[in-house]
């Protein structure tokens, strides 16, 4: 979501071979023009375009004017024929988790907030956000971004720490119940997720789960995507000593895809560009072979300002997931020229399937 102001480790191959100059036969990369920013911090040499459909969900009509300032940071998964769609609706109060449905991921029904706010001192006393889902075959598991801290009202952005808080439900659509008494795994300091240690996707692979989380430090801020590792749901998690690239990626929030035409996994995220200052600028894709090993320069641009209908400069967070023959993108962005973390809508693109890596 999030500020963008102001036990196997992972490693990543910064002197591996990356994929050849030229896309394999059929593949939809295409070869990106660097971009050059301020600090340094690295561009992705590959673009996978995906085709923009545009705005599909306005904020400001939310049942008790929960949205009136921004809908953003969603999360989407489909169950028994219907797509939900948990978003952040930032209302008078604060950002609280909402959720959507949609029989055709293009017209949406608001259904109001699924989580509130904590009471006075607990860690989502501030802001109870960014619900990532998880159905285990009998119940459904959340687990939601925390935290005791925003900016200053109206926006009342969430602020440093970000948590990873745990609730479930019997259905898709909740109701949510808190386990406060679950702590998935803290921010640590003195640690590349000293500032934030906040939920992703989760996938299973035998007997253990995994959650790909975004990690951040604080002065400076720098974001990076780990693993967090248990066979437990309802306990304790393991952090990875070394995240799956290195912070200079800035990149945050997750959503997979398995192409197993390629055995290939493809991971979405957002990468945070600076242009003045921080802001979501792109939609990015990382893929592998190996959920354990990552190549920071296998990556690739997905959706930008550049093939954005409607939002030339600020594209916030994905979350994908596969349609018949294509893969849904969908993500947040404030429209026109804007850099804003308010009055944020909900846009949709597609990706032809099977994707085809380099």
């Amino acid at each position: 979501m999030h500020r963008v102001i102001g036990p196997l480790a992972l490693v990543w191959f910064a002197a591996s071979a990356v994929a050849a100059e030229t896309p394999a036969a059929g593949s939809p990369f295409t070869a990106a023009e660097a971009v050059k920013y301020p600090d340094g911090r690295p561009s992705a040499p590959w673009r996978l375009d995906a085709q923009d459909h545009g705005r599909v969900m306005r904020h400001g009509d939310g049942p008790n004017q929960c949205d009136i300032l921004g809908a953003r940071d969603i999360w989407v998964y489909e169950a028994d024929g219907t797509f939900y769609m948990h978003y952040d609706a930032a209302g008078p109060k604060g950002w609280l988790c909402a959720l959507a449905t949609s029989k055709d991921l293009t017209t949406w029904t608001k259904k109001g907030p699924v989580l509130d706010f904590g009471k006075k001192g607990e860690d989502d006393s501030a802001s109870a956000s960014y619900g990532v889902t998880y159905f285990d075959g009998n119940v459904w598991h959340m687990f939601y971004l925390g935290t005791p801290h925003t900016s200053p009202p109206p926006d009342l952005i969430p602020s440093f720490p970000y948590l990873t808080m745990k609730a479930r439900g019997d259905s898709p659509a909740g109701p949510w119940t808190k386990q406060k008494d679950v702590v998935p795994f803290r921010t640590k300091p003195g640690t590349y997720y000293s500032a934030t240690a906040s939920p992703g996707h989760v996938i299973k692979q035998g007997d253990e789960y995994r959650m790909f989380f975004s990690a951040s430090t604080d002065q400076p801020i720098k974001r990076t995507i780990s693993i967090a590792r248990t066979k437990n749901l309802d306990g304790a998690w393991t952090i990875d000593a070394q995240p799956i690239v290195p912070l200079e990626e800035q990149i945050e929030n997750t959503s997979l895809y398995y192409e197993p035409a390629y055995q290939t996994w493809f991971l979405f995220t957002n990468h945070i560009g600076l242009k003045g200052f921080e802001y979501t600028d792109a939609v990015w894709v990382y893929w592998t072979k190996d959920l354990n090993t990552w190549d920071a320069r296998r990556k690739a641009v997905v959706l930008d300002g550049r093939n954005c209908t409607w939002s030339r400069t600020c594209i916030g967070l994905p979350s994908v997931l596969k349609v018949g023959n294509r893969l849904a993108v969908l993500y947040d962005a404030p429209g026109g020229d804007s850099k804003s973390h308010m009055k944020r809508d909900i846009g949709l693109a597609w990706l032809n399937l099977p994707l085809v890596p380099p």
